[in-house]
């Protein structure tokens, strides 16, 4: 299986339908990457959608955020799961990088508050580093299509780690989970529209 084509025919349909993911990344800044991956964590990508953009349109910089009572920032995220427990989350972390550099190594980024493994992979792919978020699409795809049987995120970002080559895996996260958002859907995939239905195995899960 050709890697490099796998990913380019997967970004090219999910770009072609404006999958979120890449309006998104597009638009944010290192900081709001991490923060509206924290808010993430076990919500639908458009309740994830609406609570970034009111997050981010009241505040313009990590400064804003810190300044924030943690009621406002419940208020601008309630779209989101264990929104309260986010919000203070996002409070601390604010306070932790308005006062310091944005952080660039795994250690330094899985030390603030509420960030995993997924969250700060998430942020070392988007700053052009090598690094394999897993999150539920990238997992959900990765075994539907045959390319790994795993039964956990974590073991399925080893396993990645040893298909791709280095130079590939930063973009491995937001292609699968932009074609996720719009092709392989985790009910109802439209397989009758995807193109890289001669490479799938189709182990729906």
């Amino acid at each position: 299986m050709d890697l490099q084509s796998l990913l380019e025919k997967m970004e090219r349909v999910a770009k072609e339908r404006n999958a979120p993911i890449f309006l998104h990344k597009a638009k944010l800044e290192p900081y709001q990457i991490l923060i509206a991956t924290v808010l993430s964590s076990r919500t639908r990508d458009e309740q994830t959608a609406k609570a970034v953009e009111k997050l981010f349109s009241r505040a313009k910089g990590i400064e804003d955020i810190a300044k924030m009572k943690v009621e406002e920032i419940e208020e601008l995220i309630k779209s989101v799961g264990f929104y309260r427990v986010k919000a203070r989350r996002i409070k601390e972390i604010a306070e932790i990088l308005s006062r310091r550099k944005f952080p660039e190594t795994f250690e330094e980024l899985t030390q603030l508050p509420g960030v995993g493994r997924k969250t700060a992979n998430i942020v070392l792919a988007y700053l052009g580093k090598p690094a394999i978020a897993v999150d539920t699409h990238v997992h959900r795809i990765s075994n539907r299509i045959g390319l790994v049987k795993t039964k956990t995120p974590e073991k399925t970002e080893e396993e990645l780690r040893k298909i791709f080559p280095t130079e590939l895996w930063e973009k491995v996260n937001y292609v699968f989970v932009g074609f996720g958002q719009t092709v392989c859907l985790p009910r109802n995939p439209k397989c009758s529209e995807c193109p890289i239905g001669d490479v799938c195995q189709k182990n729906i899960i």
